[in-house]
């Protein structure tokens, strides 16, 4: 069994946020670096409640930067972002939208799960896109996608996207953001 989604390093020693459901299930995970290099990766803690799990990886670049993290205190309606992902496997890839709302729930498709306090966006997300950074236009992550509002069975993007807030991914890892 193979499935896409897609992180966020964000320590410089390979620690690496991204959704539970992405990683839940498999007995092997497999990261591949913007620069190319792939590592496998383990699970060394997850946060159930907020869909999200950090991995640390076996082997890293030589120069791996990590995300800057930005608080979501500030975070308006309006303000420009931007989803990072492999939509589908293809990628990567970048989609921009704005905040369109803020401290949304969100119960997973299986229904298994509700996510709260979420930041909804309209930037394009698809599957493949999940566990991938929410960005500002000034390149700050203050989230990480963790899921699409579609009322049909096809499981694409029709205009509401979620990611959990930065400062509860952070959290799951146990480390202040800021």
């Amino acid at each position: 069994m193979q499935g896409i989604g897609t992180g966020v390093v964000i320590v410089d020693k390979g620690i690496i946020l991204t959704n539970l459901h992405v990683v839940q299930g498999f007995d092997r995970v497999q990261v591949t670096f913007a620069d190319g290099l792939e590592s496998n990766a383990v699970v060394i803690g997850t946060a159930p409640e907020h869909d999200l799990a950090v991995l640390q990886a076996e082997t890293i670049p030589d120069d791996l930067p990590a995300a800057t993290l930005r608080s979501t205190h500030d975070l308006a309606l309006g303000d420009r972002v931007v989803a990072v992902g492999f939509p589908f496997g293809i990628g990567p890839s970048v989609s921009s939208g704005v905040v369109s709302g803020l401290r949304r729930e969100y119960r997973s498709p299986e229904g298994k799960r509700l996510l709260t306090n979420l930041i909804q966006f309209d930037a394009a997300v698809n599957r493949g896109n999940s566990g991938g950074p929410l960005v500002t236009a000034d390149g700050e992550v203050v989230g990480i996608v963790t899921g699409l509002l579609n009322p049909t069975d096809e499981g694409v993007f029709i205009g509401i996207g979620f990611a959990v807030p930065i400062e509860n991914a952070a959290a799951a890892v146990g480390i202040s953001p800021f």
